[in-house]
């Protein structure tokens, strides 16, 4: 089957609006891989399956053209990218959830290129489904707390260093960190994605940083 133009622009333009789609929701929550990233692997990877099939029919008759062999190299290619998102902090691996949403993004893409749309539609659903609502229901199955920390220092990375083993003693997992220096060399914030257990921990765990030497204000966002 040849291609029309209408059709290959049509699957491109459908690649972006549902790995947006994912990326809004990683965006959303301060993950590596956001918008653009999932967009980028969607739009690539639909290209890829339609650089193939065009290939195929390009050398139709003349050589032995397999459309599924480039395309599954970015089954196993897209693992780079994936292992690019995932950190490891302390006892904790972070990002395999984002790592599985680009591989599965580059699946959707996949799909769209081939002309696979009921697929690539009801995947987007689903990927879009667990990761919004089964995150709630895993907060509520281990009762954590998911918040945004700031904290306001005063001195060297000595302090970031009390700081983390302070969430750390309050069984905090640190999933996003970020540190941003202000006009001051000496002062700069801490901006930290943090999970608790318990809904009265953050108020404990606030009062326990504020001890901490240099630290001059605690607030969650």
């Amino acid at each position: 089957m040849v291609l029309e133009t209408s059709q290959i622009v049509w699957r491109l333009i459908l690649a972006v609006l549902l790995s947006g789609i994912i990326g809004c929701e990683r965006e959303i929550h301060g993950r590596a891989a956001g918008l653009r990233t999932t967009i980028l692997v969607g739009v690539g990877s639909c290209l890829i399956m339609l650089t193939s099939m065009y290939m195929e029919q390009l050398y139709k008759g003349a050589v032995a053209v397999d459309p599924t062999r480039i395309a599954a190299q970015v089954v196993s290619g897209i693992g780079f990218l994936g292992a690019g998102t995932i950190l490891r902090y302390r006892a904790s691996v972070l990002g395999l959830t984002t790592a599985a949403g680009i591989w599965a993004v580059a699946g959707v893409g996949l799909a769209i290129g081939c002309g696979f749309y009921i697929a690539a539609l009801v995947s987007t659903a689903l990927i879009f489904l667990v990761l919004v609502l089964l995150s709630r229901f895993e907060r509520r199955l281990k009762k954590t707390v998911e918040g945004m920390l700031k904290v306001e220092v005063i001195g060297s990375v000595e302090q970031l260093g009390q700081i983390t083993k302070t969430v750390s003693a309050f069984q905090g997992q640190i999933k996003d960190i970020a540190i941003a220096s202000s006009l001051e060399k000496t002062a700069f914030t801490v901006s930290m994605h943090i999970a608790l257990i318990g809904e009265k921990t953050n108020q404990r765990l606030t009062e326990s940083l504020l001890t901490i030497k240099g630290v001059t204000a605690v607030k969650w966002v």
